[in-house]
Formats: C-alpha cells, sequence, structure tokens
C-alpha cells in the first residue's frame, strides 16, 4: 500500500513538474518564448534529426538509437544499431540524414568503438532506415590511431551544400595529436557519403596528411552546422578551462590547439602564452571562463522573426541557451536564456516546423521544442 502511494505521489510531482515549466514563460530581450516537452526518460541523448514523415530520431549516449512518433517516444528502440563502446564521453554520439534521405533512407551514426588492446576511437556508419531497424550497415570512417582515454571523440556531423560529410574528431584528451597532420585526431574530415576523402580536399596531394583531413588544431568539436546564406560550416569547440570557440571551418586553416589557447589546463598551469599567432585561424568568438558549448543552429523559422538569423549555441557546464547575433564576421550582441531551468544543453536544432528543439543532457534527459508564449 506504501508502495502504490510513493508511486502516485512520485508521478503527480513529475506531472506538476512538467505543467509548470509548461506554463513558465521565458524572457528574451527580442522575445518572450515558452517550452514544450515533446519527450522524456531519454538516457543521455545527444542528437536530433528530423525525418521526412514529421516523426523524429534521437540518440542515447548509452546506445540507444529511438523514435518519436506524433510526440510520443516509442518505447522499442530502432535495431541494428552497430556495436559501440559506452565510456566515459564516448557511445553513440550523432545521427545525421542523408542529403536524399527521402529517396535512399540511408542515414549515418558516430560513435565510440573499442578494440581489445588497441583502445577507442571515433567511428561512421552509414546505414538504412527500414521501419523500425538499421540494414546494410557500414563502417565509412575510422579515427586512427585509436587511443587509451575516454575523452574528447567529438562525432558531430554536417552535410555542406555539395553533398560532403564534415566529421569532427576530438584530440582524445592527447593535446599534441591535433597538430600532427599524420593522425585523425584533432580535426575535421571531409568525406564522400561512400567513405572517400572528398575532391579538393586542401590536403588530398601531401603524402605525409591523410587525405580525409578538412581542418586541423581543433581540440574537441561538440557543435556543427551550416550557414543558411553562405554554405559554410561553423562549429563550436571545447577549451580547456576557458577558452571555449566558435570557428568557420575553412579549407586547410589550422585552429591553432593547443599552439594557441584562452584558456589554461585545468591544473590551473597554463598551456600556451599565445593567444595568436601566424599560420592559426583565430576564433570567431570565444569563451572565458569556459561555458561548455554543446549543439549549434542559425534560426530560420518564421515563429520567431525577431530571432532571424540568430545563432544559438547550448551550454552543457552553465546550463544554458546562448543567442548570438553575429553580423559582418563580429557578435553584435549575446545573450543568456534558459539559466532558469536548470538543464545541461546538449543539442540544439531547427526544427522543419519553424521552432528550435533542445535536447537536455541528463540520465532523465528531455526533448524540448521553444514556441511563442502567447
Amino acid at each position: 500500500m506504501h508502495t502504490c502511494r510513493h508511486l502516485i505521489i512520485g508521478i503527480s510531482l513529475v506531472l506538476v513538474s512538467a505543467m509548470a515549466i509548461a506554463e513558465q514563460t521565458f524572457s528574451s530581450d527580442k522575445a518572450d518564448f515558452r517550452l514544450d516537452t515533446v519527450a522524456r526518460n531519454l538516457e543521455h541523448p545527444w542528437s536530433l534529426a528530423f525525418l521526412p514523415d514529421g516523426s523524429q530520431l534521437v540518440t542515447e549516449r548509452e546506445g540507444r538509437l529511438r523514435r518519436i512518433e506524433n510526440g510520443v517516444l516509442q518505447e522499442k528502440p530502432i535495431s541494428g544499431v552497430p556495436e559501440l563502446v559506452v565510456s566515459g564521453q564516448g557511445g553513440l554520439l550523432d545521427v545525421i540524414l542523408h542529403p536524399d534521405f527521402e529517396s535512399n533512407h540511408t542515414l549515418f551514426l558516430s560513435y565510440a568503438h573499442k578494440v581489445s588492446r588497441k583502445g577507442m576511437t571515433t567511428r561512421v556508419a552509414r546505414a538504412k532506415l527500414d521501419g523500425n531497424q538499421l540494414s546494410d550497415v557500414e563502417v565509412i570512417f575510422e579515427a586512427l590511431p585509436r587511443g587509451a582515454t575516454s575523452r574528447h571523440f567529438a562525432g558531430r556531423m554536417e552535410f555542406d551544400r555539395d553533398g560532403n560529410l564534415y566529421i569532427a574528431v576530438g584530440d582524445r584528451g592527447e593535446m599534441d595529436r591535433a597538430q600532427a597532420t599524420d593522425d585523425d585526431a584533432g580535426g575535421v574530415h571531409r568525406l564522400t557519403t561512400d567513405g572517400e576523402p572528398a575532391p579538393g580536399n586542401p590536403f588530398i596531394d601531401e603524402p605525409s596528411v591523410n587525405d580525409t583531413f578538412f581542418t586541423y588544431g581543433n581540440r574537441n568539436i561538440q557543435g556543427m552546422t551550416i550557414h543558411p546564406e553562405t554554405g559554410e560550416i561553423w562549429s563550436h569547440e571545447h577549451g580547456p578551462k576557458g577558452g571555449d570557440e566558435i570557428n568557420i571551418i575553412r579549407a586547410g586553416n589550422n585552429y591553432g590547439w593547443p599552439d594557441v589557447t584562452y584558456g589554461i589546463d585545468y591544473s590551473g598551469v597554463p598551456i600556451t602564452d599565445k593567444t595568436t599567432m601566424e599560420g592559426v585561424t583565430d576564433p570567431l568568438h570565444y569563451w572565458d571562463p569556459s561555458i561548455a558549448p554543446s549543439g549549434m543552429a542559425f534560426y530560420t523559422g518564421n515563429r520567431f522573426p525577431q530571432w532571424q538569423g540568430d545563432l544559438f549555441v547550448g551550454a552543457l557546464k552553465m546550463r544554458k541557451l546562448v543567442r548570438l547575433k553575429i553580423e559582418n564576421g563580429e557578435v553584435r550582441e549575446e545573450e543568456d536564456l534558459l539559466e532558469d531551468l536548470g538543464e545541461r544543453i546538449r543539442d540544439v536544432r531547427m526544427g522543419p516546423d519553424g521552432v528550435l528543439w533542445l535536447l537536455t543532457d541528463h540520465s532523465n534527459g528531455k526533448v524540448y521544442r521553444i514556441l511563442p508564449a502567447e
């Protein structure tokens, strides 16, 4: 009897909490808005993708690919996810649809993978989605060499307008690897959908550099998106203690880690005395202290015309959503949103319904939509 009473009380508290969030209005400098809870009880959700039929795919870091249909999280995960390892920051990471998904039903997953005695790495697999299962699963990219740490897998992916796939690989917590261009760690790789180096890659004719490299000197990219007007790929990455960066990903550029940084080591010891140097691309924007950015999207909808063209970035450590107005390559406005929510924001996506979607990084993670307050 007591167990039933406690269960009822627990369910009631969850419902009251959900109603409170739904009824709460948040204010920004430009617009008032509210949160709509689409789904809950996701175990550390990491990425979100929108299917043509109006449903959504969500990855859980613990290794499950889930579907949301008509606002209901389906209990049974999608089967056929490739073999992966859940360790530290690693697990099932990003999901992205092929540009021609409607005709070929193909998607891509990034994830951490382990081989005994050889260590862990970041992999990307291509697969076909058929109902509630994946088929024709094929690994198209594996970052080598493997490493012993369970940190900085990166894993964010994005397509450009030519259909090339950009894959971020972190430095794996071994900072010097980010400047070693015969080592896949610490950079962005550009591939065709078949896993081949994309034509025109900047180092494709240099024997000492891996052909898939597009940029290097990147510490741990956790957000990646395409600019709606220029078509350029934008990213942000974690600094150490300070020095989180927003960068525009351009062919052949060295983004400096660890030779230059606005951060210091977690121990408090300086990593370098340089914040810029010749041959290194300076960040468009940086945060010090760190906010631990994750997920990013440009707002391109019509539900919030005041936000049109603004860049939105989630924050894990600082538990907020950041709005940035960028003009002529400079940040003109920066506004912190959802600080009262107190949630670690893992992903930010521009939805086909004209509003932003958010994922929260918790053992009981949620999917939110940002809706106008009225």
